[in-house]
């Protein structure tokens, strides 16, 4: 008798810690505040739209384009005589020295728009910002914020 009380007991025990903990996780993650939280700590920015409307990026490209016509040019030129390994070789040099001079032009700008991205971020307490393209649904769109703050008015 003694030990089916003790059972009883440990049982409503149980429950009622059970029914507790259920309470508490149903308040946290009622869809209100879930909605609430995720909104104001998760921005989207359209970062490729930014990078493109830098004002920095028309001198890049047409950089990165003359870099390809003397490219095709030297290429051209100088293939004409070589073996097909050599023209290989040197077709891998000339490509390589295309990305280099695209890291040297694009790595500046890229890190122009990220520090915007992170300062509009920080101003508006937003701890983590996504890529407009990855988003189904919600974060507070910030890419004109940080279109006005690259590209001044």
């Amino acid at each position: 008798m003694v030990n089916a009380k003790r059972q009883g007991k440990g049982f409503m025990l149980a429950v009622l810690f059970l029914l507790g903990v259920a309470g508490i996780i149903s308040y946290n993650t009622s869809p209100t505040y879930a909605a609430e939280q995720s909104s104001s700590a998760i921005g989207v920015v359209d970062y490729q739209f930014l990078v493109s409307q830098h004002p920095d990026m028309v001198v890049a490209q047409q950089t990165i384009n003359e870099a390809l016509g003397q490219a095709k040019n030297d290429f051209d030129a100088k293939s004409a005589k070589m073996s097909d390994p050599d023209k290989q070789a040197f077709y891998q040099q000339l490509q390589q020295g295309i990305e280099q001079k695209k890291q040297e032009l694009l790595g500046p700008i890229n890190d122009k728009v990220m520090a915007a991205v992170k300062s509009i971020a920080e101003a508006k307490g937003l701890a983590i910002i996504v890529d407009k393209n990855s988003v189904i649904y919600g974060g507070q769109d910030i890419t004109d914020d940080v279109m006005k703050m690259i590209i001044p008015k």
